[in-house]
């Protein structure tokens, strides 16, 4: 019995990815997106985006899911200058096993052919996909709502060429009882088979029937009862997983793991980033730092005034840009914007109005009253509740990556 209960946990800890991404795959289907084509989302998000947890509002997103058991696709990014794009492809495990722009292949653009694990292919500007279902999003700078229609052009030149294919699934979701979870599971298993170097964590599966299916039929009344208690198990550990920075916080704000975005057999914190952080891109692309309230564990409260204070000789280390983003949680552990009056989100170094100390210092407030007059322009709006501070840090050069530079602590004004 115990040994169903664990390999229960285990299974839900390694297939939630997997359950996430065909979970967003499907509800973009159903607001018309189609397989094989790209999807460009014209708008910066807003408190109305709930498809995945944790969005920006620097950036416009364009998106598509592509199955290249099909054939190969080719993707084309136009030249973009000093404007920051990125076009990340992520497997149906969510690793991103390439991302092309800015930092990789430069400002001039380029065509790309992706192929699946299985295409007999060579060449030039091949990227080889570990799964055949991939997700590719693509995040391209908005430098101000003057900028907008500038980021549009550049988007617009985004492009896929892939064959026609079906839409897999449907597939439960997180909150599906274990017949579905792990019947849902196993589909997608067989349609993505797992690398050989996951082969003896799968091992502890084998009591389910994992990988190779899943027959929830074959199990007696109190297996299935051990299976849920294990299904929930596996919730309950994703949930207290540490988010995008493992649980790891000093002077009030965790850093990524060095396996963010490319987990390799971190499993638990792969399952933490598909419930909290969905399609985070690796830390040499963007550092993703996550505040934390005065207690461990717990949000801010949004009653109380903060302060965040860069030092005139110690603002954040970017070779882009950076932004604090500020959100809401849901009881399952995912992350919206909060709206306010100001249709305020987030608040970076682009910001209009943002101004520094007559000494070249930075102070950034944080909280639900207006911090008054003269500081407007530095203030990031929260609800009178709990909330959660993300910051953003895109190409991160190398002091912040390598642990030399610490961000300032949050402190109560």
């Amino acid at each position: 019995m115990n040994d169903l209960r664990t390999a229960a946990r285990d299974a839900y800890i390694y297939t939630l990815p997997l359950i996430e991404v065909a979970t967003t795959r499907q509800r973009g289907l159903g607001l018309g997106q189609t397989m094989g084509a790209i999807t460009h989302v014209r708008k910066l998000a807003t408190p109305k985006h709930r498809a995945v947890t944790t969005p920006n509002t620097d950036t416009l997103y364009s998106t598509a899911h592509i199955d290249l058991s099909a054939g190969p696709a080719t993707i084309t990014l136009p030249p973009a200058g000093d404007r920051y794009l990125s076009l990340a492809l992520m497997d149906a495990y969510t690793n991103n096993f390439a991302v092309l722009g800015t930092r990789t292949t430069g400002p001039d653009g380029g065509t790309f052919r992706l192929v699946g694990p299985r295409e007999t292919a060579e060449g030039w500007n091949l990227i080889r996909s570990p799964t055949d279902h991939v997700w590719a999003l693509a995040r391209i700078l908005v430098e101000g709502p003057h900028d907008l229609q500038a980021a549009r052009e550049v988007q617009a030149g985004i492009s896929l060429q892939a064959p026609a294919a079906a839409p897999p699934g449907p597939y439960a979701g997180r909150k599906a009882d274990w017949r579905e979870y792990f019947a849902s599971a196993a589909k997608l298993m067989a349609a993505n088979p797992p690398p050989v170097t996951d082969l003896g964590y799968l091992r502890r599966l084998a009591p389910l029937g994992l990988p190779e299916g899943f027959d929830p039929d074959r199990f007696s009344a109190d297996e299935g009862a051990e299976i849920a208690a294990g299904l929930e198990d596996g919730r309950k550990a994703v949930r207290g997983g540490g988010g995008l920075g493992g649980g790891a916080f000093i002077q009030g704000w965790s850093y990524p793991s060095a396996k963010l975005g490319d987990f390799e057999q971190d499993y638990g914190l792969r399952a933490a980033v598909a419930l909290g952080g969905l399609a985070a891109l690796p830390p040499t692309e963007a550092m993703y730092l996550q505040g934390q309230g005065p207690e461990p564990g717990k949000l801010f409260d949004g009653r109380k005034a903060w302060r965040l204070h860069f030092p005139a000789d110690a603002h954040l280390p970017v070779d882009s840009f950076w932004s604090l983003s500020l959100y809401e949680a849901t009881d399952d552990g995912q992350y919206f914007f909060w709206d306010n009056p100001l249709n305020r989100y987030a608040i970076g170094d682009r910001s209009p109005g943002l101004e520094t100390n007559p000494d070249g210092s930075l102070d950034i407030w944080v909280g639900n009253e207006s911090p008054g007059a003269g500081r407007e322009g530095n203030w990031l709006p929260a609800p009178p509740a709990s909330f959660a501070l993300f910051m953003r840090a895109y190409l991160p050069r190398a002091e912040l990556l390598q642990g030399y530079y610490r961000m300032p602590a949050l402190e109560v004004v």
